[in-house]
């Protein structure tokens, strides 16, 4: 099984053995090569030649097993849309170790997708080829966006099919992340009151994703207010552009702050903070506008695992976690007031400028405005007439309400103290052009599943590589659904 040396290293690996299982992924019978992200390969040092070779797609399908690979399943829990699962991991997926980069950060690759682990509980280890494109296309789309997250390193078909609903083509992704350790990894730990696991976990992350907080007199505090941080900024650049997670879980927030399980995701078409697109999400729990309250809900749990570290005395313990957790809300706000900042063109920072973003939000909602589309246009339009705004008026089903917000801002823009200056280049910057709207995606997914053609996916993708550039022979990729093209719900393919 052993094939050529990747210069893998295995951090994780050398935790106890409780902390994971070892195991190889179940080989497939037929891999077939669908995509090799070679910026990526070459970020990570390998030959994208040598992935795309037939012994490198065996690698990517888990027919092979590199020589300086240990792979294995990570173990967690989580709270699962609130409710509690003792025991969940990696049920589907085997991390084979550690690359470190160009710039020397070190990154985890794992295949997903590749068989039965000891975690699988009832399922069949295997993935769908829809969801492997669907995790592809948005976490690379993220990437290009400029948010925290997993990437995708390759796609292969196994030649084989999986039943879900019924029977589907199955594929492998390989998936890269800074860390695949998540909330719910201490979770497992900490139900299990073993709290030399919990010290070795913790030490490990510090070591790995936040040696600043060694420095700290409270080192394990500090790492709770680098975790805080990191999901602050994460989830307040979701909210900029209108991407909704699905599956907020603890066994989903990764420790580390990058979005991670492209599952039943969405970016929104018409602004509704109340939206869901999860097939499994029945309760709202995690609409669009809770997704922020999550976090720090999700956060609180991650607190509660590190209380027996951060001091001797319990309830000191408790008081300097409460106090960490509780600078979430204002920590989130100021991410994302600096976002709406640039998306509506201030350089300086207004106590009005909440507000002003807050009403926008309210009357597009109100009057059924594609949300990308609202910032993009307002990027074109004049800031000393309004001559130019039916470009952005048409968007709502009462422009006249647009009308009364944009004058509003104007006056906000008058008040630069570097006037209009580089105002549209800025909000250009800030206000993409392209997201993975969901009917492209299922356009996408259907060619792939349904006839076994992937020029739309890599059209797709390519398009979506530039999402702040204008591309005037892709300008369709802009266009909102159809009436009869609306996706209503998506599927996390297990």
């Amino acid at each position: 099984m052993n094939a050529t040396l990747f210069g893998f290293h295995n951090s994780y690996a050398r935790l106890p053995e409780h902390f994971f299982a070892r195991l190889s992924p179940t080989p497939v019978s037929d891999p077939r090569l669908v995509r090799i992200n070679e910026d990526l390969a070459v970020r990570l040092k390998l030959d994208p030649a040598f992935l795309g070779s037939p012994e490198g797609v065996q690698i990517l399908a888990g027919n092979r097993v590199p020589g300086d690979a240990e792979p294995l399943a990570m173990a967690y829990a989580g709270f699962q849309f609130g409710g509690w699962v003792p025991q969940l991991g990696d049920g589907r997926a085997i991390l084979l170790g550690e690359l470190a980069d160009r710039d020397g950060v070190r990154h985890d690759v794992q295949l997903k997708g590749c068989g039965r682990t000891p975690f699988s509980r009832n399922g069949d280890g295997r993935a769908v080829l829809g969801p492997v494109l669907r995790e592809y296309i948005v976490g690379e789309a993220m990437h290009a966006l400029g948010v925290p997250t997993t990437r995708a390193l390759a796609v292969v078909t196994t030649g084989e099919q999986v039943l879900r609903e019924h029977s589907l083509p199955g594929a492998v992704l390989t998936r890269v992340a800074q860390s695949h350790i998540r909330v719910g990894t201490f979770q497992f730990f900490a139900a299990r009151q073993d709290i030399n696991a919990l010290r070795l976990l913790a030490d490990h992350v510090i070591d790995r994703h936040y040696p600043d907080a060694r420095k700290s007199a409270r080192p394990y505090l500090a790492l709770l207010d680098a975790v805080v941080d990191a999901q602050a900024a994460l989830v307040a650049s979701w909210k900029l552009i209108g991407f909704i997670h699905g599956v907020m879980n603890t066994d989903n927030t990764s420790i580390c702050g990058e979005t991670i399980d492209y599952g039943p995701c969405a970016f929104m078409d018409t602004y509704y903070p109340g939206m869901v697109y999860s097939s499994i999400d029945q309760g709202g729990r995690y609409a669009y506008g809770n997704q922020a309250p999550i976090a720090h809900w999700n956060l609180a749990g991650f607190a509660q695992t590190l209380i027996p570290l951060i001091d001797s005395d319990a309830a000191q313990s408790l008081e300097m976690a409460q106090e960490i957790i509780n600078t979430f809300p204002a920590k989130f706000e100021v991410a994302y007031n600096a976002g709406v900042r640039e998306k509506l063109g201030f350089q300086s920072s207004k106590a009005e400028d909440p507000l002003l973003m807050a009403d926008l939000l309210t009357i597009m909602a109100d009057h059924q405005a594609d949300f990308t589309l609202v910032f993009r246009r307002l990027c074109l339009v004049k800031t000393d007439n309004s001559s130019a705004d039916g470009v952005v008026r048409a968007l709502f089903d009462d422009p006249a309400a647009f009308d009364q917000w944009a004058a509003r801002w104007r006056v906000r823009l008058g008040d630069e103290v570097n006037g209009k200056s580089g105002r549209q280049q800025r909000m250009l910057a800030a206000n993409p052009a392209y997201i993975p709207r969901n009917h492209r995606v299922e356009e996408v997914i259907r060619a792939a599943e349904d006839h076994g053609d992937f020029a739309p996916f890599e059209k797709l993708h390519r398009v979506l590589q530039k999402p702040y550039d204008e591309q005037e022979s892709d300008i369709e990729y802009q266009r909102p659904p159809r009436p009869e093209e609306i996706v209503q719900a998506t599927f996390c393919g297990t």
